[in-house]
């Protein structure tokens, strides 16, 4: 009998053989964010559920270290503040919570990463159509087929899976992925 563990070892290794397709968005993920931090820009994410646990996780990564030491990256998880979530829910709407940090903080030269495994977060779609009126660049981190988010980001990662934790794990390995690429790109490790 196949146990659970068994069985999502299964499912894990088929959807990270999977992901080998994926390298060239990878990549042009890596030098849009590498560009922005070059000329000044910012890195920020947002999620909800487990992915704004990963957007959190991947923002300490870069103003923390990864690899090595070395100086802060510019990034932050609009997910944190539970004043400012809160407030604007309450006054505005849940799908803004976003979109209306977006607006105070994010300028041209920055980067949004919008991540969502169904590809179909309300609020993250907000973000990102706000983001396009700012002239910030977006990223789509989805899972099953990109859902709306695929076609409104200007590039998106998506995960061949339907599976919102095994799409969870990868979006870990590809942000990790990101951040060690920047910190190479960029010449701090």
């Amino acid at each position: 009998m196949v146990t659970l563990f068994q069985k999502n070892l299964d499912e894990h290794a088929d959807m990270i053989s999977k992901l080998k397709s994926l390298e060239g968005d990878v990549i042009k993920a890596e030098d849009v964010i590498t560009e922005s931090l070059a000329i000044g820009g910012k890195v920020m994410l947002c999620g909800n559920g487990g992915s704004a646990a990963d957007a959190q996780h991947l923002a300490s990564e870069f103003t923390g270290r990864f690899i090595n030491d070395r100086i802060p990256i510019a990034a932050l998880a609009l997910t944190t503040d539970t004043s400012a979530l809160t407030c604007i829910s309450n006054d505005y709407s849940y799908k803004n919570i976003f979109s209306r940090q977006l607006e105070a903080l994010g300028r041209e030269a920055d980067v949004l990463i919008g991540i969502s495994t169904s590809g179909n977060s309300e609020n993250v779609l907000y973000a990102v159509k706000r983001a396009a009126k700012l002239g910030i660049k977006t990223i789509g981190l989805l899972g099953n087929n990109g859902g709306l988010l695929a076609t409104e980001c200007d590039f998106s990662i998506v995960v061949p899976s339907q599976v919102t934790a095994r799409i969870q794990e990868a979006h870990i390995l590809i942000g990790h992925t990101i951040c060690g690429a920047v910190e190479q790109k960029l010449g701090l490790v």
